[in-house]
């Protein structure tokens, strides 16, 4: 019987995943870049299997990313810590909404626009559109 995995390690697989997933690269390529198999990486990143301190510092290498990227955004019900007084301000942070297709297709697109002036005007449009109260979203 199989114990369930910890959530820490489903939080971080699930950031190793979103990076990995953004920077346009398979598990395969990945599994490549630290010596393991794709199954190996599924494994990480369903969290399955716990990530050690130097294969994630590997994959930090490897997805561009500081190690602390894969802690970001833990839920307080998972890091057992209760919100800070700057966290109470933010707005409720949903699970998967950065793991959705919708969310990764917006944001590889955006990086995909060449100049940076242009993609700093539609960042400020997504921001103002999104800012707009809900009564006026759909005049």
């Amino acid at each position: 019987m199989a114990a369930n995995p910890n959530p820490v390690d489903i939080h971080v697989g699930s950031r190793v995943r979103l990076r990995r997933i953004l920077a346009g690269m398979s598990q395969e390529k990945l599994g490549e870049a630290v010596g393991l198999t794709f199954q190996q990486i599924q494994k990480y990143e369903r969290g399955a299997n716990r990530i050690g301190s130097s294969r994630l510092y590997q994959f930090s290498q490897v997805l561009d990313v500081p190690v602390s990227f894969f802690f970001d955004d833990m839920p307080a019900e998972v890091s057992g810590r209760p919100g800070g007084a700057g966290e109470a301000a933010q707005e409720p942070f949903e699970a998967d909404q950065l793991s959705r297709r919708e969310s990764l297709e917006l944001v590889r697109a955006y990086y995909r626009i060449p100049e940076t002036t242009v993609r700093k005007r539609v960042f400020s449009l997504i921001k103002a559109l999104a800012a707009q109260p809900e009564d006026n979203a759909d005049t």
